[in-house]
């Protein structure tokens, strides 16, 4: 029988971890490095909007997230300082499960497919390597446009919402509010300071609660923060990348990562892994090259994803701009035609 050729993934996060499931489910060996630890809290969304969960099924995960406790998000609003959007149907519900219970059912489901997963072990390399996959999320940018970029989540409890998924707006920063259960609501936010700024940073639970007078603010007055699962992440880069541009076969965020306000970033993360899996089984199995596997790989990811990632920033673009939310704001956040298009041309 002919022995197959090694896999490694560098980061067991949802890009990672899929991955590792796949090509197991494939008899290829796999060892994942990953330097954290499991179950843990990521700055996250934690929902799966769009084509993510298509993913999931042809892997057999999607039923064991909703044992483990997911919820169907079926509802959106968006709100900016003075104006909001009708409560909308989403064309398609979200499935919503924190990344707590979510990695943690991930590396279960892969070391019982036979991969190897060293947890709290960091790859060293740095030289590229044939057979080797970096999973291993974004690549920090401390300044990008004259900003610094970082998110900030907290699960809370006690927060009232009108509808399953909420989106609040500022000049420097948007939150959004998932409903995981009845009693618990996931609340991430992306902010933005000068780069030149030697303000003092406000203290993390002020800038998630918005400006007094604000939606968001009223939304989370009562709230009860489960401050164990605060978590923040720095230096974060929206600018797309192409993955024939880049030297590494690369998935998940390791390869671009979506503005946020998408909603998209945990269903690119399934979807490139799955991308990635027939090719490099063929290549375990010996029937391509390394280069061959690689670019098979960066270009379907490009496909997938260029038309995706330029709506995106033209959104990103949009939420930032110097415009009088007041005058215009209530206009943009009305309009059905661009609801549709923006949730249509973002998955």
């Amino acid at each position: 029988m002919q022995k197959m050729k090694p896999i490694t993934i560098v980061g067991g996060g949802l890009a990672g971890l899929s991955l590792g499931i796949g090509l197991r489910q494939r008899g290829i060996p796999v060892v994942v490095w990953e330097a954290g630890h499991y179950p843990r809290h990521r700055v996250c969304g934690e929902f799966i909007s769009g084509r993510g969960q298509d993913t999931m099924a042809r892997l057999g995960l999607r039923d064991s997230f909703v044992q483990a406790g997911a919820v169907m998000a079926r509802s959106a609003a968006f709100f900016s300082a003075q104006k909001n959007s009708p409560v909308r149907t989403l064309a398609a519900p979200a499935l919503c499960l924190s990344r707590f219970t979510m990695d943690a059912l991930l590396a279960d489901q892969f070391q019982k497919c036979g991969g190897e997963l060293r947890e709290k072990q960091r790859w060293q390399e740095q030289v590229v390597q044939e057979g080797i996959v970096r999973a291993s999320g974004r690549r920090a940018q401390p300044v990008e446009n004259g900003w610094r970029w970082f998110g900030i989540k907290v699960h809370a409890k006690n927060v009232p919402l009108a509808a399953d998924l909420e989106m609040h707006a500022s000049r420097n920063g948007y939150v959004g509010i998932c409903r995981l259960d009845q009693s618990e609501v996931n609340v991430c936010g992306l902010f933005r300071r000068p780069a030149a700024t030697h303000d003092p940073v406000q203290p993390w639970q002020k800038t998630l609660r918005g400006n007094p007078g604000t939606t968001l603010h009223e939304r989370l007055s009562e709230a009860i923060l489960d401050e164990s699962s605060f978590c923040s992440v720095a230096g974060l880069s929206l600018r797309p990348r192409s993955a024939a541009a880049l030297t590494e076969c690369c998935i998940g965020d390791a390869l671009t990562m979506i503005p946020p306000v998408t909603g998209n970033g945990m269903s690119m993360a399934f979807e490139s892994a799955e991308i990635a899996i027939e090719p490099l089984a063929a290549y375990g199995r010996g029937e391509c090259s390394w280069p061959q596997a690689q670019q098979t790989i960066a270009q379907a990811c490009d496909s997938a994803f260029s038309r995706r990632l330029a709506w995106a920033r033209w959104l990103q673009w949009m939420m930032f701009a110097s415009v009088s939310w007041d005058r215009v704001g209530g206009v943009m956040l009305r309009s059905q035609w661009l609801w549709r298009t923006m949730f249509a041309k973002t998955r």
